[in-house]
């Protein structure tokens, strides 16, 4: 590569001698331009942006120093030589602070200043490879985050994540997924005939289409599920919101594609959630509804799966229960889904992810302790008959299960004993629930009420109650507070509900246990 270079110099002579005499070729470099001063050769180098400028120090109008001073700060990647006739320490010692590469003294020797250039040629290569590397390494970065956001937008939509584990995670990869409500769509290429098949070309361009309608729009997230079928988080204020926008986008994306290729898009949209931890079903009939629109099938029976009852046997039953649990909540649902392939997929599906949100919300890793549920070749793509079905929902059930039972020995005192420390420092708050507590251990509310009543053996309320009101004691006695700031303190915005309280747990209220337990302490008027 042939750098260029700038020359400023007010003598004609010496402008002269250094542009003829010099074989600027032979280094790798070309003289591009030159000016007899600063000012006249300002807008020149701007436009030129040359790699290197040479320029004297005393010329008229603008002087060296006041030209590198300007060209360090708008082209700080430029290298600088100065010649100068003064043998000057201040000359120098500016020139230093500018950041100049080569400070020359007048008469400048050709072969100096070829040496000179000669390592700078050196310096310049080195650079250009530098940067070039540097552009690979920003550029497998980069690469490498969209591929880390894909993956965990894939394992969000499928039960992968829990609640708390996603949003910590959205933030370390540059993702904004708080929002009021949540909604799945997808979006499957359709080739022009069902024998024809799939173009990647095509499909390449039409991810690059959906993916350029989502551009920086903040309350949409998009990712692919394989090849052909593609998915988008869409964030929303409010229920009708994100409805009407959802409605407005498949519309929008299926008319570019139709518009721009050959091919059309089948798009489908699952239910607005309010948890990120639901966002699973709007996925599940999300795929299903995208299917459904190939056959014509009736769909009201998509929404019967208790997903209550189902998360409170994965809870609190083990996997000799499954089949009571079975024949009572899930037999009557794949009795009537086996009339078609898309409404068992839909159910058996929505079953999966559900069991893969219960093993992320106790911290596990659902597509480790599971098969990949959303993957071709899922146990419900070849099963015929309910009995078959119940098998490899059982399996799904018992893996859910051991998993729950392994951490149960391990994780859970632990856990339970950080919420208990939990409270113990914030029990004085009025506000404090259940779930902030629960989110503290990384559980879901259900699951840490189920577990902290196990390992307690009293429930959350009833804890945190005895908790207070033994503080309260404690307060009582050692203290001249009124009983009503010793409430206050204990988290009872209300004396009276303290006092009562107080009453129901020891017997009397608080000023007559303070009369009656506390020695030493004058009584208190209330």
């Amino acid at each position: 590569m042939t750098y260029k270079v700038f020359l400023v110099e007010d003598e004609v002579s010496t402008r002269e001698g250094i542009r003829d005499n010099v074989d600027w070729r032979e280094m790798g470099f070309e003289l591009c331009c030159e000016a007899p001063d600063g000012e006249i050769g300002l807008p020149q180098i701007e436009t030129i942006q040359p790699d290197v400028l040479i320029t004297d120090i005393k010329m008229p109008f603008m002087d060296g120093l006041q030209l590198c001073k300007i060209v360090r700060e708008h082209m700080p990647w430029m290298k600088i030589i100065i010649i100068s006739g003064y043998d000057d320490f201040q000359y120098a010692q500016t020139a230093i602070k500018l950041g100049v590469t080569e400070y020359l003294l007048k008469p400048v020797s050709v072969q100096d200043l070829q040496a000179v250039m000669t390592k700078l040629a050196v310096t310049l290569d080195q650079e250009k490879s530098e940067r070039a590397y540097l552009k690979r390494l920003r550029s497998q970065v980069e690469d490498n985050l969209a591929l880390l956001r894909e993956k965990f937008l894939l394992r969000l939509v499928t039960g992968g994540e829990s609640s708390i584990s996603a949003i910590e995670q959205s933030q370390h990869l540059g993702l904004n997924i708080i929002s009021p409500y949540y909604q799945v769509m997808l979006a499957e290429v359709k080739p022009p005939s069902m024998a024809q098949p799939l173009d990647y070309l095509v499909c390449q361009q039409i991810e690059k289409l959906i993916a350029g309608f989502i551009g920086t729009n903040m309350d949409a997230l998009f990712t692919k599920k394989d090849i052909e079928e593609y998915v988008l988080i869409l964030k929303g204020d409010s229920l009708e919101q994100i409805q009407q926008e959802s409605a407005f986008l498949a519309d929008l994306i299926s008319e570019e594609v139709e518009t721009k290729t050959t091919y059309k898009l089948a798009t489908g949209a699952g239910s607005p959630q309010k948890r990120l931890g639901d966002l699973h079903r709007s996925f599940a009939e999300a795929l299903v509804k995208v299917k459904v629109t190939r056959q014509n099938i009736e769909t009201g029976e998509l929404d019967k799966l208790d997903h209550a009852a189902l998360h409170h046997f994965l809870e609190n039953s083990g996997a000799e229960d499954f089949d009571p649990f079975f024949d009572q909540s899930i037999r009557p649902l794949i009795e009537v889904a086996l009339s078609s392939s898309l409404l068992k997929h839909y159910v058996l599906l929505d079953i999966a992810l559900s069991v893969a949100q219960f093993i992320s919300d106790l911290g596990g890793n659902a597509s480790q302790i599971i098969p990949p549920i959303y993957a071709e070749g899922a146990f419900w793509d070849s099963a015929k008959t309910v009995a078959e079905l119940q098998a490899g929902t059982h399996t799904l059930f018992t893996a859910a299960i051991t998993f729950r039972d392994s951490q149960a020995n391990s994780d859970r005192a632990n856990s339970i004993q950080r919420a208990k420390k939990y409270i113990a420092g914030h029990f004085s708050d009025p506000n404090l629930s259940l779930n902030e507590v629960a989110a503290q251990v990384n559980f879901s509310p259900n699951h840490f009420s189920a577990v902290f009543s196990a390992e307690t053996g009293e429930n959350f309320r009833d804890y945190l109650t005895r908790t207070r009101l033994e503080h309260a004691k404690k307060l009582l006695c050692a203290t001249r507070l009124k009983c009503s700031e010793i409430g206050f303190q204990c988290g009872y915005n209300d004396p009276h509900y303290f006092s009562l309280s107080f009453r129901k747990a020891f017997g009397m209220p608080p000023q007559q246990y303070r009369e009656a337990s506390c020695k030493g302490l004058p009584n208190q008027n209330q």
